[in-house]
């Protein structure tokens, strides 16, 4: 029992280890390139991923209220974080919704995580979708962050069990970057996979 302990523990840590690694590879390949491409003054302008925010909407939990625990345990699932509920600030009559009632759940995942979600989404999750071509190049919000949609959540390996049915999640991966451009070159080094041809839309 005990060397059967001693080898999961050890296996764990191993996990932990190469999971680390990847992050720092992409940590620094990213670092390096950004450096020489933009020359920058001082090594704290080169851009970052800061953190990266999960929602789902739940407009419909104000008559299904299942699909509440259901999207906790999937958003835990695949962030490896427990996600937290949202509500409304107001009331909306036309759509039966009063403030304070839970209208969605979300995720906050910064440093080390928020790095080792984004590679998992670019490297495991976005080449399972079907007839995939690409990311929108036109997603940028001026700023240097960056907004994904995506409609069914079961590309993530961690998503795949027994649902009511499947759910959408909101992405928004926010940098230190000033200027869309270099975020762009950020994810593009973390492999980010823009569609081809895609016109970027002009400030």
């Amino acid at each position: 029992m005990f060397v059967r302990e001693r080898k999961l523990a050890n296996s764990k840590t191993a996990s932990k280890e190469k999971k680390k690694h990847i992050v720092q590879d992409f940590s620094e390949r990213a670092f390096k390139e950004l450096s020489e491409k933009y020359q920058y003054d001082n090594v704290m302008q080169v851009p970052d991923i800061v953190k990266i925010i999960l929602h789902r909407g739940l407009g419909e939990a104000i008559v299904n209220t299942k699909c509440i625990d259901i999207s906790m345990d999937q958003l835990a699932e695949i962030a490896a974080q427990k996600p937290v509920l949202t509500t409304a600030k107001k009331s909306i009559s036309n759509f039966k919704l009063r403030e304070g009632q839970i209208n969605g759940v979300k995720v906050t995942l910064r440093g080390k995580k928020a790095k080792l979600f984004l590679i998992k989404l670019i490297h495991l999750a976005l080449p399972k979708i079907r007839d995939f071509r690409g990311v929108s190049t036109r997603a940028f919000d001026g700023s240097g962050n960056y907004n994904l949609g995506l409609a069914d959540t079961s590309v993530f390996p961690e998503a795949n069990r027994e649902t009511d049915r499947e759910r959408g999640l909101d992405i928004t991966i926010v940098t230190s970057a000033k200027t869309d451009d270099e975020a762009m070159d950020l994810l593009k080094c973390y492999g980010m996979p823009f569609r081809v041809g895609g016109k970027r839309k002009l400030a």
